[in-house]
């Protein structure tokens, strides 16, 4: 079935408005990210395997193909000013493209292009210095780092001195407990590799025995060639860790970062939080259908739980921006291939 599967996907992908593809190396984009990649998915746009690229050699627009529509994955890595020509040449010649998980300008754009914008969550931002956990609001953001400090837990920036068939060990442990054991989201999560990509950061909890017991990958956030801010792009920790291992881990991590001068640490996209309307025109249907999908317990307990995600990001109390999807026609059949595209069924 599966090969059956692939069959009729590659026919429906041959079906698609045509496209033509830039053959961008993995070189170039990121020297494109580093000049204009200052948003969350900026690194993921240019490293995920499997995304095809609308563009020059001054920017692009990644996107992936599912089912016959192609769905653009976060804004532009251009300048800004150039953005808005990239996104209308790229709906102009891909079909009415769906764009998912993009920032306040894109979505400004395509509301005036003619496309509905709905919520599709938030992402929380850390803007530094002046987030530092005082206060009585991060006090149980501290008790976490304490307390693992106290029973002998230790933390520390990986230099590439983990052995990487201990991360192997406990990347496949924590599989183990999650909901879908099967495979790993995509699209919008990359997969997890063991060694780190060029510019990533990683931080690690070792056990009061030496064991690791969790960690934590950053990507960089660049402007004009400099690194301003990173944001969360794996997390992994043992399955009979305590629940203090993650917070007390992010907590360092953070702490290091604001230390260097890094301006910002955005910890990614909470799917399906806060959905109110989105200020643009919009679906009332599938504002609705996340709405209901958020408060599912069949969804959070049997497919992602996305109530659990988004309140250990909110422990951090950070700023919440929205992020949105837009889409012209919004069909069922759309939506089917988005979430086959993210491997969510």
């Amino acid at each position: 079935m599966p090969s059956l599967r692939i069959y009729f996907d590659k026919i429906l992908e041959g079906a698609s408005p045509r496209v033509e593809r830039q053959a961008l190396t993995h070189v170039e984009r990121l020297a494109m990210v580093r000049r204009h990649g200052d948003f969350s998915l900026a690194y993921s746009t240019a490293v995920q395997r499997k995304l095809s690229y609308f563009g020059d050699a001054d920017g692009y627009i990644a996107f992936g193909t599912k089912m016959k529509h192609h769905f653009a994955l976060g804004d532009p890595v251009a300048a800004p000013a150039r953005r808005p020509d990239y996104i209308r040449r790229f709906v102009e010649i891909a079909g009415d493209p769906w764009f998912v998980q993009v920032g306040e300008e894109t979505a400004r754009v395509l509301a005036g292009l003619g496309y509905k914008v709905n919520r599709l969550g938030i992402d929380t931002r850390l803007a530094l210095p002046e987030h530092d956990f005082s206060g009585k609001r991060n006090e149980t953001v501290r008790y976490s780092e304490r307390w693992l400090l106290k029973k002998g837990f230790s933390f520390e920036e990986d230099k590439r001195t983990v052995f990487l068939d201990e991360i192997a060990r406990l990347s496949e442990n924590w599989r183990g407990d999650r909901i879908v054991k099967r495979w790993e989201m995509g699209f919008l999560n990359r997969p997890f590799y063991d060694q780190l990509g060029t510019d990533m950061r990683r931080f690690v909890l070792h056990g009061p025995d030496g064991e690791l017991i969790a960690l934590l990958d950053f990507d960089p956030l660049f402007r004009d060639g400099k690194v301003i801010g990173y944001t969360t792009a794996f997390k992994r920790k043992h399955i009979d860790a305590s629940p203090h291992a993650e917070i007390g881990l992010t907590k360092f991590a953070v702490d290091r970062f604001r230390e260097e001068g890094i301006s910002a640490v955005t910890l990614g996209l909470s799917p399906l939080l806060d959905v109110t309307p989105s200020g643009f025109a919009e679906s009332d249907f599938w504002r609705n259908t996340f709405q209901r999908a958020y408060s599912s317990p069949w969804v959070n307990r049997r497919r992602f739980n996305l109530q659990g995600q988004a309140a250990f990001k909110r422990r951090f109390h950070g700023m919440e921006e929205p992020v949105y999807i837009a889409f012209r026609k919004g069909t069922y059949i759309e939506m089917l291939g988005l979430l086959r595209l993210v491997k969510a069924i």
